[in-house]
């Protein structure tokens, strides 16, 4: 039964280009129901193309991708409802100007998941009050700050109630000020067991919450480690010079 999936992600041999552009060489990753991998590297390293590839956004040419042992990949039948199973969270906020933060959060519930208006009021509700603004629940997206349209976002994704939640560069769009609540938000998750897979440069937050952190670097995975390794005798001389570059 896809609904009972759980939050494994296995990824084998993945290859994706663009064109001529080799953009994921060969990254195999394992991640256990659960764990929190954070992903970081330099720009274009292709971080966010790998887990946009873990919901198939971004289909791959080689390899294999699965969520809970069941594979994803073009044209299979199972697709739609596995990605259900597959929270994510983008850069830019995309919310629905002209709903409510409430609309927003049960847009999905109502039509996808045919769950009834009460029901995914409630539920939503429940979210918003993970993500600490349930005050905000009547507002417009143009009515909020940055860092609670992002929370808004993160609240729509766990409303679908999802086993795996992925974030791509979640404050990179956020003033420094807004940054905190949101990553509070997302460690809040973190202890709460989701699994989750996050892009980001926020190495203070990778260091509190990774179980394992991920460098990448021109398509490749060139090191993963514990963050205490990671930070204290990282062994690559590329991952060396990433954090002589970000770390003050």
């Amino acid at each position: 039964m896809i609904e009972n999936l759980t939050g494994t992600v296995e990824i084998t041999d993945l290859d994706k280009w663009y064109g001529d552009f080799h953009a994921l060489r060969r990254i195999s990753l394992s991640v256990a129901d659960g764990e929190r991998i954070v992903i970081c590297g330099p720009s274009g390293s292709g971080k966010s193309t790998l887990i946009r590839c873990v919901n198939q956004l971004e289909t791959h040419q080689k390899g294999k991708v699965s969520v809970g042992g069941l594979e994803l990949k073009p044209g299979a039948g199972n697709l739609a409802p596995i990605r259900r199973q597959i929270g994510m969270v983008f850069q830019q906020f995309n919310l629905f100007p002209h709903l409510s933060v409430l609309g927003n959060c049960t847009l999905a519930l109502t039509r996808a998941k045919k769950m009834p208006r009460t029901e995914a009021e409630a539920l939503a509700m429940e979210n918003l009050e993970k993500v600490r603004i349930p005050d905000q629940a009547r507002k417009y997206p143009a009515q909020l700050s940055g860092g609670q349209q992002q929370r808004v976002a993160i609240a729509r994704a766990l409303c679908m109630q999802p086993k795996v939640m992925l974030f791509d560069e979640p404050t990179s769009a956020l003033d420094p000020e807004m940054i905190k609540e949101v990553l509070d938000v997302m460690s809040a998750l973190a202890k709460d067991g989701m699994t989750m897979i996050c892009v980001t440069h926020e190495m203070g937050f990778a260091r509190e919450v990774a179980d394992r952190i991920v460098f990448m670097d021109e398509g490749m995975v060139i090191e993963e480690a514990t963050p205490d390794v990671f930070f204290s005798n990282p062994r690559n001389d590329r991952t060396k010079k990433f954090l002589s570059q970000i770390l003050h």
